[in-house]
């Protein structure tokens, strides 16, 4: 008990903090909600490797740093300053968050069509307070999760976007997170809300990155809510500093006849745990999740998925890779759950590990829990290295083995690449990806 006070009086004060800047008494049910989020957090405290889901992710370093609320007015940025960072060309609508907050002058919002609403959270609290309390109000996985409890005690900012229905918008949304130098260990807590109604479509890019050499811990959490023949393409790309904490929940509702899609990159980050919740609630509805991981160094990178079949003719595809090298080591955890009125469920589970490396690690755990009896539902995983006869018929044809190495395991990766529509995002997958590769060769 002592070790949990020590761990958590510091998120104890910067709450006084932050409840004495934000003037509670203007926002009732704001307040209530965060008070009850970090007694929640008080209460569960960090999850501890005695706990399952916790069983191969120690987060003890993030633990025992004592973290202060990252400073939204520091390091100055300009355009040129972030252009490594923009993944879609001119034509894409772009909010900048630095450190957890909206930077209006780095942003850019294009023509969007009547009705849509893109502003940060913040703003859509004080403004849209009828569209964002709903969600908010029902945000309770913060009762059994600490990480969450944590996001939901602090949020003062992030993105808010609102797709009304009959809207398609061709050119994709990209919400973009920039963690800058602090003098002291900071964590953000961005919060994003992305709400598409009926016979929409949309592309939201969601990318996080650090800037700084400076140690910083990042907790997202972000909820997307998918209308009655709706499709929505999820793009999210992590490349944090090396020596940064990133841990996220992402969570999906769909209902009938809807789409999601979702494309997950994870490349930065000492130690990364994602989290992507998708319910299929509605009769038709679909979803397919890719992820690709890489890891390098003593970096470890945690996956934990669950999609949840509600009701019947839903379908579900997932494939994740990985790609581990050094003394890096990673977790998959995926759970397809099948509801006992969930018939005609088609899913199919998938994760496969490249490991080039004898000290790498990979703890592979897909699962499947079936409650209907007229499903087909398929799930496996594998580990292995790299081919020795492919790498002898390369070097056979005068390409140097370290060469040879990057572009097998890039081959590994293609398939998951392919998977990425939009071109510009594409270009800077394979470029980062190869520079990360030839790196570790």
């Amino acid at each position: 008990m002592n070790d949990l006070l020590q761990d958590t009086n510091g998120y104890v004060t910067a709450f006084d903090q932050l409840m004495q800047r934000l003037h509670p008494e203007n926002d009732c049910w704001l307040h209530s909600l965060r008070q009850d989020a970090l007694s929640s957090f008080l209460r569960q405290g960090f999850p501890t490797t005695r706990q399952e889901a916790w069983r191969f992710t120690n987060v003890a370093p993030i633990s025992k740093i004592p973290f202060k609320p990252a400073n939204p007015s520091l390091n100055r940025l300009t355009i040129s300053d972030i252009s490594p960072y923009t993944v879609c060309e001119a034509r894409c609508t772009q909010i900048v968050f630095l450190n957890g907050f909206y930077s209006e002058s780095l942003s850019t919002v294009k023509y969007l069509p009547k009705g849509v609403q893109m502003c940060s959270l913040a703003e859509a609290l004080t403004h849209t307070s009828d569209l964002v309390k709903p969600t908010l109000d029902n945000s309770a996985g913060y009762q059994n999760n600490a990480f969450i409890a944590l996001n939901t005690a602090f949020m003062s900012d992030g993105a808010f976007v609102y797709i009304p229905s009959g809207t398609c918008i061709k050119d994709p949304i990209h919400l973009l997170f920039l963690s800058t130098s602090h003098p002291d260990p900071a964590f953000a807590t961005p919060r994003n809300l992305v709400l598409v109604e009926n016979n929409s479509q949309v592309s939201i890019v969601e990318s996080y990155a650090g800037l700084g050499a400076s140690q910083y811990f990042t907790n997202s959490v972000t909820d997307i809510s998918v209308g009655t023949n709706s499709s929505v393409d999820h793009y999210r790309l992590q490349r944090e500093s090396d020596i940064a904490f990133h841990i996220s929940s992402t969570r999906v509702t769909q209902a009938k006849d809807s789409n999601y899609i979702s494309h997950s990159l994870s490349l930065g980050g000492s130690l990364v745990r994602s989290s992507l919740d998708v319910t299929l609630d509605g009769n038709g509805a679909s979803c397919d999740l890719n992820g690709l991981y890489v890891a390098k160094g003593e970096q470890h990178v945690d996956h934990h998925t669950s999609i949840d079949h509600t009701k019947p003719n839903c379908t579900s595809r997932e494939l994740y890779k990985g790609i581990l090298d050094d003394s890096s080591s990673a977790v998959f955890n995926g759970r397809i759950i099948v509801r006992k009125d969930a018939q005609k469920t088609n899913a199919r589970q998938a994760n496969k590990n490249l490991l080039l490396s004898k000290n790498s690690t990979i703890n592979t755990a897909p699962q499947l829990e079936i409650l209907a009896d007229d499903v087909k539902c398929t799930h496996g995983a594998t580990i292995g290295q790299l081919n020795e006869d492919e790498l002898f018929y390369l070097r056979s044809r005068g390409i140097e083995r370290n060469a040879a190495r990057t572009l097998l395991t890039y081959a590994f990766a293609t398939e998951l690449l392919s998977t990425v529509k939009i071109k510009p995002i594409q270009c800077q997958i394979d470029l980062v990806l190869l520079n990360r590769l030839a790196r570790s060769q």
